[in-house]
């Protein structure tokens, strides 16, 4: 059930969380209070949830607002149990499990054991990168000076250097804020506004890139970890919507770069590492650089093949999506499409561990990657099998491009299975979309005209001349960097050519 948060969260513990949670259940309640782990059970037994049968099996009379209760009483307890059993797993529960203690030295009157803990802690969070946990343990620290004698200010200006300490921390915690903020907004113009292809897009671009940019932008000396890695990925963002894809890249090395001078950043934040060289690695797509973009995968696979032992499972559905999209992209590049299918094949059936917290988006993004595939290996129905969901759920596509490009591959496969009928109504369907594109390439254009052209040509010796005609129209924009974006998700010159 896809609004049941509790049913979701029992399908998606591992056996030995489950194990732990019924040890942590018996542990820390009496028999006649177990209910909730009743209720525990009966849901993890069903493959789908069904609260009637729920009902039915709990002991004695139990409504429905009774049940809401249970579920809400299970939920917290889950969650407990998880927070136990993770925080020596991850650096930021320990921290804050730490912070507790800390707090409950204090209530026990032991403020001088709560300041001496919070020092040894602070240094770990300051080592980390933990910037929002320093300053909360910081203020801890300043309402204990504030409120009890600790003699702080005999130990060689300790108390002015917690003072001075606490107000960088907040200027760096806002200055990280603003940027993290100022990269969300960049890319959230390229969503609404696309690409800048004309001088008025440029402009307004500009514009808009000074307008959103905060101070901090301006304050690189005082950099966090993540200050500099999102003020980078915001210029990264800016060049790709100008459609430099040479200075992006440059720009999504220096990312990388960054990562390598912190190197146990990689570790404690996998997601921004790994999503970080799949940003690179798509850049490399863009230019063709074979060379680079192996390199580029390799030390993606190389990355989490080390550290995949310490993964939480969002961890393993980031890794999963990035390492099998640069995989396909990887052959896909060489032209290796026997290679493509054979990955996209084990990628099909490992995706049923994922799919139900993967977005719906990325889910149809894999579906058209494996079209263009089995497409190139003249395995049309199969392409169009591939291409159904994307046809039939046009809504959960957020990338207008892929959502153009999906039916115009459309519209080739039921040229080569010759379903002459349906292409003339899917043409249709088709320009109106097109219509009400604000920035479509000139080739996406340029491809439907083409499909219904070629729907006037039936013989084989028209086909040719046809098809050489609008190789040549081709070849003149093929170049051009919005029309080479189009070309790389929908390679329509080398189909023309292998006719």
């Amino acid at each position: 059930m896809k609004n049941n948060a509790l049913f979701r969260l029992i399908k998606s513990l591992s056996k030995s969380e489950k194990r732990y949670f019924r040890l942590f259940s018996n542990r820390i309640m009496e028999q006649k209070e177990r209910k909730f782990l009743l209720l525990f059970d009966l849901l993890d037994k069903q493959e789908t949830y069904n609260e009637t049968k729920v009902i039915a099996k709990l002991p004695g009379k139990t409504s429905k607002a009774q049940l809401a209760n249970i579920k809400r009483h299970l939920y917290k307890q889950i969650l407990t149990s998880l927070r136990l059993i993770n925080t020596s797993k991850q650096l930021e529960f320990e921290i804050r499990e730490q912070i507790d203690f800390a707090n409950i030295l204090y209530n026990k009157g032991m403020y001088m054991d709560s300041l001496h803990l919070l020092e040894r802690i602070k240094n770990i969070a300051r080592d980390n990168h933990q910037d929002i946990l320093q300053i909360e343990i910081i203020h801890f620290q300043k309402l204990i000076e504030s409120r009890h004698i600790t003699r702080s200010r005999r130990a060689g200006k300790k108390l002015e250097n917690l003072l001075e300490e606490s107000e960088k921390k907040s200027r760096m915690a806002q200055a990280s804020s603003a940027l993290v903020s100022f990269n969300i907004k960049i890319h959230g113009f390229y969503i609404v506004h696309g690409f800048a292809q004309t001088e008025g897009d440029i402009k307004a671009l500009n514009e808009a890139w000074d307008e959103l940019k905060p101070k901090a932008y301006y304050t690189e000396y005082e950099d966090t970890f993540f200050e500099k890695a999102h003020r980078i990925q915001a210029r990264m963002w800016y060049r790709y919507i100008l459609l430099n894809f040479s200075r992006a890249l440059k720009h999504a090395k220096r990312v990388i770069a960054h990562f390598d001078e912190h190197e146990q950043m990689k570790s404690f934040d996998p997601n921004f590492y790994i999503r970080s060289l799949y940003y690179q690695s798509v850049f490399y797509f863009l230019l063709k650089d074979t060379v680079g973009y192996k390199k580029t995968l390799e030390e993606m696979n190389n990355h989490v093949q080390k550290t995949k032992a310490d993964y939480f499972p969002i961890h393993h559905q980031v890794a999963f999506v990035y390492q099998n999209l640069g995989q396909l992209n990887y052959w896909l590049l060489l032209k290796n499409f026997s290679k493509a299918d054979a990955c996209g094949d084990k990628i099909s059936k490992e995706l049923s561990i994922f799919k139900n917290n993967i977005d719906d988006h990325r889910l149809l993004l894999f579906n058209y990657k494996f079209a263009t595939i089995t497409f190139a290996l003249k395995k049309y129905d199969r392409a169009l099998d591939y291409l159904r969901p994307l046809l039939h759920h046009r809504e959960n596509i957020l990338r207008k491009e892929m959502d153009i490009n999906a039916r115009l591959l459309e519209l080739m496969c039921l040229y080569e299975t010759k379903t002459f009928d349906l292409m003339e109504a899917r043409l249709a369907s088709l320009g109106r979309s097109l219509s009400k594109v604000a920035k479509p390439a000139r080739l996406q254009h340029f491809t439907k005209h083409l499909m219904r052209d070629l729907l006037k040509v039936r013989h084989p010796r028209q086909e040719k001349a046809f098809l050489q005609k609008h190789i040549a129209i081709f070849n003149t924009y093929k170049d051009q960097p919005r029309e080479q974006l189009f070309l790389s998700y929908l390679n329509v010159l080398g189909w023309m050519e292998g006719k």
